[in-house]
């Protein structure tokens, strides 16, 4: 049996699935270059400490995933509006069910942080970070 943090971690994959054009990857290692339309991995990242109901008991999870979404910066720079149209995809993505068909009570993420990547031998990197706050109830603690 699957438990409930993969199965909410697997449907917001699915989400991100979608964006068309782009890469997507789940715990992935950074690859020497990015596809031309972009590449975006998602980090399965932490469940932290839940709020705890009895009776019966309930676990209330806040899980902290992280997106990465990378696009080559072209050669002489630029490359932010190939960002920032990637960003808008991912925002469209999460925003289409933020419930993750049922298996959520909520989805909401923070404003991109974003930065330069140099790989030694090849193009710079821009990157972005998305924390991804999934909130979701489990009945087991061995489950969440």
């Amino acid at each position: 049996m699957t438990s409930k943090r993969e199965q909410v971690l697997s449907a917001l994959f699915g989400q991100l699935k979608g964006l068309p054009g782009s890469a997507v990857k789940r715990n992935e290692a950074l690859p020497a270059s990015v596809p031309v339309g972009g590449l975006v991995i998602l980090r399965d990242g932490d469940p932290g400490e839940p709020d705890v109901t009895l009776n019966p008991r309930t676990e209330f999870f806040s899980h902290r995933a992280e997106i990465e979404a990378f696009v080559t910066r072209p050669v002489g720079g630029g490359g932010e509006t190939a960002l920032d149209a990637l960003l808008s995809g991912i925002g469209t993505a999460l925003a289409s069910d933020r419930s993750l068909g049922g298996l959520a009570e909520n989805l909401f993420w923070s404003a991109p942080e974003t930065s330069v990547l140099a790989i030694e031998a090849a193009a710079p990197v821009l990157t972005a970070r998305i924390t991804v706050t999934i909130e979701y109830l489990v009945s087991d603690p061995l489950a969440a």
